[in-house]
């Protein structure tokens, strides 16, 4: 791995003393010498980057969730190490802030590493994917958010539009992006528009509220997965400056276990944390935990390879013609749908035509229902 302590700061926390199970006595700090980071591991790192928010932030170091976090005890399987390598020092410019994040993130996914970012503004995907590019990898991508971020073409990256910047990139890497939590209101018609015709995915807030586990296979089939804490309810955190409706704080533990647990998931964010208070250390301390205890329990059965350990179903659809395909791991009972492509794109998408969904897909389907997550990959992979 390259030497990617150069754009640290050591963490500057006191000498506190901890119990032998919890986090603070068993995570390793840079702080006297920067540590080498094991294959394998979970990573943490702050990166206080603001200017891309159109909001004022004061750019200084908010450390008070590390604190809380290593007061948390250390999961009873967690087999991994995890490190806090500090904060991340914004460059002179933002582009330098965006050129260190990304390639951070490239030398910790290249030994399987995975890095817990929190932010800073969300714009920081942008360098997050910029990672991912230079391991010329074709990835997903899922969003937690309250709007698109989808952005115009001819402006500069931005929190509040980085997706458009990442599609114009050449080579584009981006296969799939889903949204978790929209809110209608706050998004511009034709930008839904487009995410449609892009066959990108959405699930709205009132859509989740309704039925929680529909955001599972969303985030089970992501690389990349992020969420904005300005997308948790503002009574939540205590935040004048986020909305009133979004993620309550179960939900958004929820959902970072489902990222944790995610065989997929390689990298994992929060940004736009900014309103900084009891409350909202407290929570994101308890966000990171539950991603970290979901690695802990990963299960390894995402299905490339052999498939000995599913169970394969084969619904015929008369109607349409189709056969599906589903496999149900053996280890964990949950679901996957696989979609045919053209065999002339050889192993670009394999990690993409196996598509995670849940029991209520498969049920749907013998009832002569084509899922969306089907349509929409098969469009892709044409």
């Amino acid at each position: 791995m390259k030497d990617i302590s150069i754009y640290f700061t050591p963490v500057e926390l006191d000498n506190l003393k901890y119990e032998e199970e919890q986090i603070g006595s068993k995570i390793i700090l840079n702080q006297h010498e920067f540590p080498e980071v094991k294959k394998n591991s979970c990573v943490i790192f702050y990166v206080p980057e603001f200017r891309g928010n159109s909001i004022q932030v004061e750019n200084k170091s908010k450390s008070k969730f590390r604190q809380e976090l290593y007061n948390h005890y250390f999961g009873g399987i967690w087999t991994f190490d995890l490190y806090d390598l500090g904060e991340i020092v914004p460059g002179n410019e933002i582009k330098d802030t965006y050129y260190a994040v990304s390639n951070v993130v490239a030398e910790l996914v290249k030994i399987n590493a995975i890095p817990i970012i929190i932010g800073g503004s969300q714009d920081l995907i942008f360098s997050v994917y910029k990672g991912y590019e230079k391991l010329e990898q074709l990835i997903n991508i899922c969003s937690i958010d309250y709007a698109l971020d989808l952005g115009e073409p001819n402006e500069e990256v931005n929190s509040n539009g980085y997706l458009s910047q990442i599609l114009l990139n050449r080579p584009c890497y981006l296969f799939n992006h889903a949204n978790l939590g929209l809110q209608i209101p706050y998004v511009n018609p034709k930008q839904l528009e487009l995410f449609d015709k892009l066959y990108f995915d959405i699930c709205r807030l009132g859509e989740i509220n309704n039925s929680f586990e529909k955001v599972e296979p969303h985030i089970r089939n992501a690389d990349i997965i992020n969420i904005d804490f300005q997308s948790i309810k503002a009574s939540e955190v205590l935040d004048n400056d986020a909305i009133p409706n979004g993620f309550f704080a179960q939900q958004i533990c929820q959902i970072a276990k489902y990222a944790g647990i995610s065989d997929k998931s390689t990298t994992f964010g929060i940004f736009n944390y900014h309103n900084v208070n009891d409350v909202s250390d407290k929570l994101l301390a308890q966000i990171i935990w539950y991603f970290l205890d979901g690695v802990g329990n990963r299960k390894g059965d995402f299905p490339v390879g052999s498939k000995a350990d599913y169970t394969k179903f084969r619904v015929f659809q008369q109607e349409s013609n189709n056969e599906l395909i589903f496999y149900k791991s053996n280890k964990s009972e949950r679901w996957w749908l696989e979609v045919p492509y053209p065999p002339s794109n050889g192993k670009k998408y394999e990690r993409h035509h196996i598509i995670p969904c849940n029991k209520e897909d498969y049920d749907n389907a013998t009832k002569n229902e084509i899922p969306d997550l089907w349509w929409k990959t098969y469009h892709k992979l044409s």
